[in-house]
């Protein structure tokens, strides 16, 4: 090679030397960048997955609240059978009848075990729902039957035909009612 070509071949080769290293440092930042693309989807995949968790852990929190408080929700449904038949016996007791000596331990004994069995059932939260007289709420009242009467608004509740429950705010049992409708 000659002193002439040697000069143009130098800037040649720096040339080639800086197109290699602008080419590794193109691959380097695409790299880079891809990393941290990488990074941020990790970050994102982090916070849902907490943000699940979280929810998760909220929705087992009621489930398990739920669970004590309507835990005795189908022991419930079956004692209000024993209740309502308590209350139908009791109410089945002759006046004169309750006067007899005989009788009057047994009557006051069936209306103690009565005052009992409210008294659970109000530590437990079960509650009577209210029905004469109130119009009919189809949340909590199931309508038998409709009796024309001319004294009540149409809807309301004549006459309550079997006592209704609440458990805390469920409905545990509706009141079975008559209601009143247009005389014909």
């Amino acid at each position: 090679m000659s002193e002439e070509n040697k000069p143009q071949d130098v800037p040649a080769a720096a040339d080639a030397v800086d197109a290699q290293a602008a080419t590794a440092g193109d691959s380097l930042d695409a790299a880079l960048e891809a990393l941290r693309n990488d990074l941020e989807t990790a970050r994102q995949d982090v916070l849902y997955a907490k943000a699940e968790t979280q929810n998760v852990r909220r929705r087992l929190e009621k489930d398990i609240a739920d669970a004590r408080a309507y835990a005795a929700t189908a022991f419930a449904r079956d004692i209000l059978s024993v209740a309502d038949n308590l209350t139908r016996a009791l109410e089945a007791i002759p006046a004169e009848l309750r006067e007899d000596d005989k009788l009057k331990n047994l009557v006051a004994g069936l209306e103690a075990t009565g005052r009992e069995i409210e008294k659970v059932f109000g530590s437990h939260g079960i509650t009577r729902i209210a029905a004469t007289g109130l119009p009919l709420d189809p949340n909590q009242h199931q309508a038998m039957i409709e009796v024309p009467s001319a004294d009540a608004e149409p809807g309301t509740v004549l006459q309550e035909l079997q006592a209704g429950y609440m458990i805390k705010d469920r409905l545990l049992r509706p009141a079975m009612v008559a209601v009143a409708k247009q005389p014909d």
